[in-house]
């Protein structure tokens, strides 16, 4: 059956926004103003902005080798990372630095007032042993608490931590097992059905122990209940899944950062049940999302009920296989009030292995539950978007059988230029929970083949968009 459009829906599917010829055409000359200050919905960026500041450190410094790491690739040094950061956190804080060389090592654990200095012609090499990211910790996968491998880096509870510096963090996750886990039968499968189940079935997080004898691949970076983070000036490569995963902590930045991870799964940088975040001039070349907001997944994350909330995403280059700009598909926390900005989809100059598919992918479903409230784009640019310029769907993976009420509203986009799409919306609400409040204003797209794709969509509204050369009237 199909669904009945409501009278705001504006019934898309007849083709308004593909190539037609009774719109009237683009005027010679046509361009978008800069981009409109701070007013508006944008408002309160400026607010956030200054709530997030990154930490700052004592002038201490304790050099790795001091330790007797040795950075010739092949010797361990986990025990040299260890030493240096706790003498770090307790003469007060100041710098663990990483000098010129391939430091070999297993998991390393943060602490407050420490940062991880990797300075330029500097590597951290991660084993690609899995038993040299055990003991298991407190952390979250997918969305669901458990205990599980080490993250690569990884802080607990922890203020004032940063890892920072032009040199490169290599996950070496084609090395390990890592990949072979995650493929078409491969053995992570059960595991994730069981924690899935775990989480749905309100399992205490105590017994969700997986780790040595499961397959569970752990993340790259991930600070976890933490205030006060930077993330800075890194190149991140081969990371066994995703790359910097900040989960419920508070005052978060990220920023020139470059991820290269195109093994299956790695997102570039996930905040997750986080408030206060900046993510700035970063480039992303995934295997899977570039930038996904988060907050928990189905049951679980509804018994943590933590939203992710004021993140600004700009200045940033996208080149991943799925979202650029993207929320869900763990929502089940909440999120509102996201602002993205200047920030560019397919850059020639900046190629990825795989074309992003949508510039804004939205996803939820009555499985996650929960609400997505204030997803605000503006000044995207790009070209050869492999699918739809925007993707906003409440059916994700078909619903997966969930029955719970969720909301997703206040989507709105303004100056995108988009060379090359399927097309440019395709809006997927549920006859049972409307998407509402969807606008896109002072946007031009070429290069599309295909009209949008609209389902239970209220309160669409089109200003000065352009298609193919044509106008969109007015909704």
């Amino acid at each position: 059956m199909h669904p009945r459009p409501s009278r705001r829906s504006a019934l898309r599917t007849g083709g308004l926004l593909a190539a037609g010829a009774l719109l009237p055409q683009l005027p010679t000359g046509h361009a978008y103003a800069a981009a409109a200050p701070y007013t508006g919905t944008w408002s309160p960026v400026p607010k956030i902005l200054a709530r997030i500041r990154p930490p700052a450190f004592p002038r201490r410094t304790f050099t790795i080798t001091d330790y007797g790491a040795v950075g010739d690739g092949q010797t361990m040094n986990t025990e040299a990372f260890r030493a240096a950061i706790a003498d770090c956190h307790r003469a007060g804080g100041g710098h663990v630095l990483v000098p010129e060389g391939r430091f070999l090592t297993g998991a390393i654990h943060l602490r407050s007032g420490v940062d991880l200095q990797v300075t330029e012609g500097a590597t951290i090499a991660f084993s690609p042993d899995p038993r040299d990211f055990l003991p298991v910790v407190f952390t979250r996968w997918e969305g669901t608490e458990c205990y599980n491998y080490s993250p690569f880096i990884y802080a607990y509870g922890e203020r004032n931590v940063a890892v920072t510096g032009s040199g490169t963090l290599d996950g070496q996750a084609r090395l390990g097992p890592w990949e072979s886990w995650y493929r078409t039968s491969g053995p992570q499968g059960p595991d994730q059905s069981l924690l899935r189940q775990m989480g749905s079935a309100g399992v205490p997080v105590a017994e969700r122990v997986f780790g040595d004898g499961h397959y569970l691949r752990p993340k790259m970076v991930q600070f976890y209940r933490c205030r006060n983070v930077l993330v800075s000036g890194l190149t991140i490569v081969d990371p066994p899944m995703w790359t910097v995963h900040p989960v419920l902590s508070h005052n978060v930045t990220v920023r020139d950062v470059t991820v290269d991870s195109t093994l299956y799964n790695t997102d570039g940088c996930d905040p997750e049940c986080c408030s206060d975040v900046l993510i700035t001039g970063c480039r992303f070349n995934t295997n899977d999302d570039c930038v996904a907001v988060k907050s928990g997944r189905d049951e679980d994350g509804h018994r943590v009920g933590v939203p992710s909330r004021n993140i600004v995403v700009r200045d940033c280059r996208f080149s991943g296989r799925w979202g650029g700009m993207t929320v869900g598909s763990e929502m089940s926390g909440g999120v509102r009030d996201i602002f993205a900005e200047n920030c560019e989809i397919n850059s020639p100059d900046f190629p990825g292995r795989y074309p992003v598919k949508h510039a804004l992918y939205v996803k939820a479903s009555k499985k996650r539950g929960g609400y997505i409230d204030g997803v605000h784009i503006r000044n995207f640019t790009g070209q050869n978007v492999e699918r739809d310029a925007v993707f906003v769907n409440m059916n994700y993976n078909g619903g997966e059988g969930g029955t719970l009420p969720v909301s997703v509203r206040n989507i709105h986009m303004d100056r995108m230029e988009i060379d090359g799409a399927r097309a440019v919306l395709q809006l997927v609400g549920l006859e049972t929970d409307h998407l509402r409040g969807v606008s896109l204003s002072r946007s031009t797209f070429t290069g599309i083949g295909n009209p949008d794709s609209i389902a239970y969509t209220d309160e669409l509204t089109f200003r000065r968009v352009y298609v193919n050369g044509q106008e969109v009237p007015y909704l």
